[in-house]
């Protein structure tokens, strides 16, 4: 079996020299770091990984906490994730908890009890303070996408009532004035704010939102379809909704075609995320895009600084978000107008 000094040997550098560049420690020029790349597939040489852990005292590995890893949005923050720790020589252990609070308890003990360096927490719920309790106990914690109240801990985090004022914007410049929202749990840091950049824009037009118009349960396709029915059979229906995730926008979709309508003709729609299935979906839907990609990233890099000892991250960081213009939104029908 190769061993480091047969790959230095091979490559003409120090044994410092191939460990620190196998460890991400040290910036050689390009030419040496191919010389050593050669060496390293030529002799088939394996790192003894756990010797290495042992002599730094570290795990070489994050945990990525995700409610869901089936849903799209989380399932492409956390491939952003793995990717730029894999570059950093960090293994990701992902937990996907089902929004449950047991397993989200569970998946955090895990660093605890040193299974990791650190973790990367994402959550789908109003926390009651439970597992604030339990992070604020823990060093190298890092928030992705949702804050926790009272954790007092760095996050990354989008612009969330600048994306829900740009597609309010955007419909009252189409000519809509009837408009309704549909968003997730009451209490979650992303629907408070997409409610204030909602309620700016229209305040700005000088528009109301009629009670029962702002519809808040969970960022599903089963809400939207069932938030949206209850908004098309009732007394008045709207010209246009705003969808705060795709999937909400999905439901809503179906609640529409379910009911012989057809958007844009009969009700523009918006929604939020611009997930892989929303230029799919027909008609093609304008969204919100998160820059969910630059989030994973942002992640580990602040997370890293956090466990090498680099420059403390920021308490914050947001996330621009724009607006992508497709097929879903049109003027209004004029019999709609009031």
């Amino acid at each position: 079996m190769a061993t480091l000094n047969d790959v230095a040997a091979e490559a003409g550098v120090s044994p410092t020299a191939v460990s620190r560049h196998l460890n991400h420690r040290i910036e050689l020029p390009q030419a040496t770091r191919d010389r050593i790349d050669a060496a390293i597939a030529k002799l088939g040489y394996r790192p003894n990984v756990l010797a290495r852990r042992l002599s730094r005292g570290k795990a070489e590995a994050i945990s990525l906490v995700t409610p869901d890893i089936a849903n799209p949005f989380f399932a492409e923050l956390a491939a952003a994730v793995e990717r730029e720790a894999h570059d950093h020589g960090y293994a990701v252990y992902i937990s996907s908890t089902g929004g449950g609070a047991g397993n989200e308890a569970e998946a955090i003990s895990r660093m605890a009890d040193g299974h990791v360096d650190g973790l990367i927490m994402m959550t789908n719920r109003v926390d009651d303070g439970r597992l604030a309790r339990l992070l604020a106990k823990l060093d190298n914690v890092l928030l992705l996408d949702e804050d926790i109240a009272g954790a007092g801990l760095p996050g990354v985090f989008v612009e969330n009532a600048a994306g829900t004022y740009l597609a309010a914007r955007h419909l009252i410049e189409a000519g809509h004035r009837q408009i309704a929202l549909i968003g997730g749990p009451e209490g979650l840091m992303s629907v408070i704010e997409r409610l204030a950049g909602f309620g700016r824009a229209m305040a700005e037009a000088g528009l109301t939102i009629p009670e029962g118009w702002t519809l808040l349960g969970d960022y599903t396709s089963a809400f939207g379809e069932a938030a949206a029915a209850q908004l098309l059979d009732g007394p008045r229906r709207p010209t246009a909704i705003l969808a705060c995730s795709d999937y909400i926008a999905v439901g809503v979709i179906k609640a529409v075609r379910s009911r012989g309508l057809v958007i844009p003709r009969d009700l523009s729609l918006v929604g939020f995320d611009d997930m892989a299935f929303a230029e799919l979906v027909d008609p093609p839907l304008t969204t919100v895009r998160q820059p969910v990609a630059e989030m994973g990233r942002l992640a580990v890099r602040h997370l890293l600084a956090l466990l090498e000892d680099g420059p403390r991250p920021p308490p914050e960081t947001r996330l621009p978000v724009e607006l992508v213009t497709r097929q879903s939104v049109a003027p209004p029908s004029p019999k709609d107008i009031s």
